[in-house]
């Protein structure tokens, strides 16, 4: 007997608005309902109707100014969206402990002002330098300096690289010496994100004797109207243009001891601690920027035509993607398997690190193949996706890089 044959044309109006309709994105949130409940759905659409509406229109202005207005911040914490994640008594949303799924909508939903500069700006001061001040901070240390930077009104860098140490905190060289009731603090801080602009800055400083390594480190917090301190100078980079990145001096700067966050001499663990939600939140933001990637160039692929047909119908392509999509879908849970953990307050530290090297690595990969997949118009600025090829670079380096990560894992697995 014949066999039978699949139809080669649609059979109905249902296969044929299938197969002419543009591609659906790879990824719906709402999917993911296990993890975020209704609110944080609420939450993370407000988020992005606020970037659609009041930031991506104005994303090429701020990036050739290279900065974006500090009104930005004030608006952010007018609504809320800076402090969400904290506990109830800072003015969050998130109970008594806190919700670290608030930090996940919000990194996500970031990528909808479509200036990674910005996105960046917002992180350090709502999940790099403030988290610290919420898990450390007496209530005076909470008035001053994390409830303001909660609501916008004053903005918060984080202070740790210098000109000759990035991932090596144990060897800072800025040092707080003490002087009755003050700190004495000289040095130079580099690669510091707000640091133009900063109110305060949480500022790793050694208060032990020299040589004394991670053991004599501290944190404090810095006003940036101390006398004697300086921004040196305002640092060009290849891409994150829109957010101001400084390099610092400190210049016999006196500071009140009640400044100092914690014990003294344990700003190591300290910070080695709070690098947890700072490479989660910067996971987060790479999966889903990749994943806006990856949708936006099968959009341009199934519009754009080369030798009579969409450059998507080509196998090369498709197979491109399915891969990317695949991966991308891999780094997502493997990152909302660490975030699960942080929130619970569980150890995660493997598995953060895992997904700040996966999704790091991959969102570079998905850059890479997406602006091939753009031709000619991928090397020019007529499309997003080389600003997003350029923003991304930051990411396997930021916040520790992958070669750091990848010893990190080689020794919670026990081979270091």
């Amino acid at each position: 007997m014949p066999t039978s044959r699949p139809p080669r044309t649609p059979t109905s109006p249902e296969q044929s608005q299938l197969l002419t309709a543009p591609p659906e994105p790879c990824f719906d949130a709402s999917m993911l309902m296990t993890f975020f409940r209704e609110e944080h759905e609420i939450f993370r659409r407000s988020v992005k109707s606020f970037l659609e509406k009041e930031v991506a229109p104005h994303v090429d202005e701020w990036e050739r100014a290279e900065l974006f207005p500090r009104e930005i911040f004030k608006r952010c914490g007018e609504l809320g969206f800076l402090g969400a994640h904290y506990p109830d008594d800072v003015g969050g949303a998130g109970g008594d402990k806190g919700d670290f799924w608030y930090s996940a909508a919000w990194a996500e939903a970031l990528v909808h002002g479509r200036c990674a500069g910005l996105a960046m700006g917002l992180m350090v001061q709502s999940d790099m330098a403030t988290p610290i001040i919420g898990e450390l901070g007496t209530r005076q240390q909470k008035e001053e300096f994390l409830i303001p930077a909660l609501r916008g009104e004053k903005i918060a860098a984080l202070g740790v690289s210098e000109p000759n140490c990035g991932s090596d905190v144990a060897s800072i060289r800025t040092t707080a010496r003490r002087v009755g009731d003050e700190y004495v603090i000289n040095g130079a801080k580099c690669w510091i994100t707000n640091g133009t602009r900063a109110d305060f800055i949480t500022l790793a400083v050694r208060t032990g004797a020299e040589g004394s390594g991670y053991g004599g480190i501290s944190l404090v917090l810095f006003p940036t109207d101390t006398k004697g301190f300086k921004v040196n100078r305002k640092i060009k980079k290849i891409g994150n243009h829109a957010s101001d990145t400084a390099e610092l001096s400190f210049e016999d700067c006196r500071i009140p001891v009640r400044n100092l966050l914690g014990e003294e001499n344990a700003g190591f663990y300290y910070i080695m601690m709070n690098f947890q939600g700072e490479r989660l939140v910067a996971a987060l933001g790479a999966v889903a920027g990749a994943q806006q990637c990856l949708d936006e160039t099968i959009k341009y692929t199934s519009e754009r035509s080369a030798f009579g047909r969409p450059i998507l119908k080509f196998q090369v392509w498709r197979h491109t993607f399915a891969e990317l999509a695949t991966q991308i879908e891999a780094a997502r849970w493997l990152t909302y398997r660490a975030v699960d953990l942080f929130n619970r307050k569980e150890e995660a530290v493997k598995e953060i690190t895992m997904a700040k090297l996966f999704a790091g690595e991959l969102a570079c990969k998905v850059a890479d193949r997406c602006l091939q997949a753009h031709g000619g118009f991928g090397y020019s600025d007529e499309f997003p996706i080389s600003r997003y090829y350029r923003d991304i670079r930051l990411i396997t380096i930021g916040g520790g890089t992958s070669e750091i990560m990848k010893e990190i894992i080689s020794k919670r697995q026990g081979w270091g």
